[in-house]
């Protein structure tokens, strides 16, 4: 066999895994679609952000269905998922656990770390803004490395780990905004809004009456994962890097940035942003069974990408210029 033939076989082999994949994806939308009604892109950026391997914010008012959201995904991926209620008096220990002082039957005392319910697949932190700073911090090794550290010994987490947080956009007394720093660790920031008439109609017939559907596995862990590898493998093309790359640089006021830029961001998007872009294109194009991305999948991810790595300056919020204008000012070259 030719080196031509091999590469040849590589394609056809790799395009028969995304087929196969794009089938059993299309499967878990249609299972979680008969929990989780009228919001079919918020499921698709969830399952992105899973696929590209990372964590999402998800920003929306009560009773729109986030924690129920990311129970059905638990459910459906078969992933062991745990829920953390934050509070201001929420302590680190809480999430990631603590050693305790034990001692054995022959009078031989020794310490003993006792799990956090960080140790899972898919950590659910309700109301994340609402836990102190420290305990933030906490959250934030275990999203960027994949393990905690307690009492200077380090405990690695299950793979694949997922934190999906929630957010709510009304309430902020009592509240702690997240740091920048944390805020570039999420893949995406999803923000969830009401349901239209008939997908809100569909729920509450579905919803209050003798029996409501529940959610059932489709994928398990080990198929994430491979998912996951999958994702990497997915070629892009120049044209589609080209409006990546042009598109986040533009976003910064002192990198040769658009005049909107200059005059309305105060900080941009930095090279996470852009590595956060490539994986979630190829994620959109992987969910949908496609080959490879296409700029469509940049100007439908851009926003979830880019609106929490983005600061305004005083004189845009003086004007009521939004982070999304900004943004799809910055599109308009691609479109």
């Amino acid at each position: 066999m030719t080196a031509t033939d091999s590469i040849a076989a590589a394609g056809n082999d790799l395009a028969r895994d995304i087929e196969a994949l794009g089938a059993r994806l299309a499967a878990v939308r249609h299972r979680i679609g008969r929990v989780i009604f009228g919001q079919a892109e918020v499921v698709d950026q969830a399952l992105i952000t899973l696929l590209a391997g990372g964590h999402a914010l998800l920003i929306g008012v009560p009773g729109l269905a986030k924690t129920r959201l990311v129970e059905t995904l638990g459910t459906v991926l078969a992933l062991d998922d745990k829920r953390v209620q934050c509070t201001p008096d929420l302590m680190p220990a809480d999430i990631i656990g603590s050693e305790v002082l034990e001692e054995s039957e022959s009078g031989r005392r020794g310490f003993r770390f006792i799990a956090g319910p960080v140790f899972c697949q898919l950590l659910m932190a309700d109301e994340i803004n609402r836990a102190s700073p420290r305990t933030q911090s906490a959250l934030l090794q275990a999203m960027q490395e994949g393990r905690v550290s307690v009492a200077g010994q380090y405990h690695p987490l299950p793979k694949p780990f997922h934190v999906l947080a929630t957010q709510n956009p009304l309430e902020q007394e009592g509240t702690y905004p997240l740091p920048e720093a944390q805020l570039d660790r999420f893949l995406l920031q999803i923000d969830v809004n009401y349901p239209d008439r008939e997908s809100e109609r569909r729920m509450l017939i579905a919803t209050t009456g003798v029996a409501e559907d529940e959610a059932a596995p489709v994928l398990n862990a080990a198929e994430l994962l491979a998912a996951q590898r999958l994702v990497r493998r997915v070629p892009v093309g120049d044209s589609v890097v080209d409006a990546i790359l042009t598109l986040v640089r533009s976003g910064r006021p002192d990198d040769g940035a658009a005049d909107a830029a200059r005059t309305h961001i105060a900080w941009g998007p930095g090279p996470r942003a852009s590595q956060a872009l490539m994986l979630a294109v190829r994620a959109r194009a992987l969910l949908d069974g496609r080959l490879a991305p296409s700029i469509d999948d940049v100007l439908a991810l851009a926003h979830p990408v880019l609106r929490h790595r983005m600061a305004l300056t005083f004189a845009a919020r003086a004007d009521g210029v939004s982070t999304a204008q900004v943004i799809d000012r910055l599109l308009d070259p691609l479109r």
